[in-house]
């Protein structure tokens, strides 16, 4: 079936498709089966009709986001469905959705159910689950990526046209290089964090995946917005820097010109993969097809504010979110888990304060980079791991897989992840484009643009991408 958003519309509009036909079919499709280690608690049939019914007295015109079925991470609240972060111990059940959920119930989203993922959103692999280990949706010897893991799956084998992650160090974006999906990672507090179980709260954000661009797009229009619940939340400014807004709000095909960093060569990073290199190369010049630049920027800054997240006291945060469960139950945390955020308890508050003096400096020098260019494009991922390789070696693994990812918000950038091509394996490989705070509807038009212009599937599903 193609979830595509576009396709479904029009077949709504059409009057062609009901959402109880779309759920019935969805449900039967999906089936009882979990081999990947996907959901931790899918909706059953009776819970998404309820959904769908209710919109069939509804005009599809009249909502963005009728009858699109989506898939939500099990550290979001669903009204009514266990909230378990993937720990069952510190399970429980909300009265009401989180804000962003509810705007999209209210756009006609269908919720299809809670995703797997690693555990309290702390990992960039998919392992850390005691619910299992997701698979990779391309081969199943290979991890999903995580921590967004089964929402990431969900979307890319079709069961889902879009889902909601989250994106602390890169769990939206990761998982989406390694299952050929879009991610997109919003400004921090652009989308309500309400209703999520946080991980690191200053630096938290709820991320979309989807099967386009385009797609992301659609739902970030809905998604989005100030919310008085959250105390991070914020407005989004009337007005934004102008260069980049100027130079990606155009027409794409040659005639526009944005100019985009790439790191120099040897501070690139591939980790040992023969193919990714050549794979980036690849991407570099399918930027400069659409009109881009290419200019070798200094991303040192950039690699030393990333090891700030893991190695310095940010991770004291992870501590402090479920304080009181970690002390209380500390054998019901999955042993890794237990390890990294354990881990906090070495740091002072004069490491804490010389650490956010440090992170001052590091963004002050890594800003001098947009003087030069409109945006920065990097590997999402330098390579990507089988589970086995990432259950001998966890933390290492881990941490190459945030090379590219976890200085974001740190430094208050929004980010689009997008797939590009593929290994002589089959696995995907995938971009991440970046800018400063608020460039978020402009990295997803040149991710639509970048889609547009070479034959793409969507997912795993091997539907091709339908232009619209």
């Amino acid at each position: 079936m193609n979830l595509q958003i576009s396709h479904l519309r029009g077949l709504y509009l059409s009057g062609a498709l009901k959402p109880s036909d779309l759920v019935k079919q969805l449900d039967a499709e999906i089936g009882g089966e979990d081999p990947r280690h996907i959901w931790i608690r899918r909706l059953n049939l009776n819970e998404m009709l309820t959904y769908a019914q209710e919109l069939e007295g509804k005009n599809p015109a009249d909502l963005p986001l009728y009858g699109i079925p989506f898939a939500i991470k099990d550290n979001i609240d669903l009204a009514g469905i266990p909230t378990t972060a993937a720990c069952p111990e510190y399970a429980y059940t909300p009265e009401k959705n989180a804000t962003v959920v509810q705007k999209l119930i209210d756009a006609g989203a269908i919720p299809v159910g809670k995703t797997n993922l690693d555990q309290f959103a702390t990992g960039l692999v998919g392992t850390r689950s005691p619910y299992g280990a997701t698979q990779n949706s391309f081969d199943t010897e290979y991890i999903s990526g995580g921590s967004s893991a089964g929402s990431a799956v969900s979307v890319a084998l079709g069961m889902a046209s879009f889902s909601l992650g989250t994106d602390t160090a890169g769990s939206g974006r990761v998982p989406a290089a390694f299952n050929n999906l879009v991610g997109h990672k919003p400004t921090c507090g652009l989308l309500s964090t309400q209703g999520v179980v946080p991980a690191c709260r200053t630096l938290d954000c709820v991320s979309i995946f989807s099967l386009t661009a385009q797609d992301a797009a659609t739902v970030l229009e809905s998604a989005q917005g100030f919310d008085a619940e959250d105390a991070y939340s914020r407005d989004k400014p009337s007005v934004l820097t102008p260069t980049l807004a100027t130079a990606l709000d155009k027409d794409f095909g040659g005639a526009s010109s944005f100019s985009f960093g790439v790191p120099r060569k040897e501070q690139l990073a591939f980790f040992d993969n023969p193919e990714t290199p050549a794979l980036f190369q690849q991407a570099i010049q399918q930027l400069e097809s659409i009109g881009g630049k290419a200019v070798e920027i200094d991303f040192s800054p950039f690699l030393e504010t990333a090891r700030l997240l893991y190695e310095g006291p940010w991770v004291a945060e992870r501590y402090a979110a479920i304080q009181e469960f970690i002390e209380n139950k500390p054998d019901a945390i999955f042993p890794v888990t237990k390890k990294i955020i354990g881990g906090a308890t070495k740091f002072s508050a004069v490491d804490t304060y010389n650490a956010q003096y440090k992170l001052k400096a590091l963004q002050r020098k890594s800003a001098a980079v947009w003087n030069d260019v409109d945006l920065i494009v990097t590997p999402t991922a330098g390579t990507i791991y089988k589970i086995d390789e990432v259950n001998a070696e966890p933390v290492i693994c881990n941490s190459n897989l945030g090379y590219y990812t976890n200085f974001m918000n740190l430094l208050d950038l929004s980010a689009t992840a997008m797939p590009t091509g593929f290994q002589s394996n089959g696995l995907p490989f995938g971009i991440t484009i970046c800018a400063p705070a608020f460039n978020d509807a402009q990295l997803l038009t040149l991710a639509t643009a970048m889609q547009g212009a070479t034959d793409k599937t969507l997912g795993a599903t091997g539907i091709s991408l339908q232009k619209c």
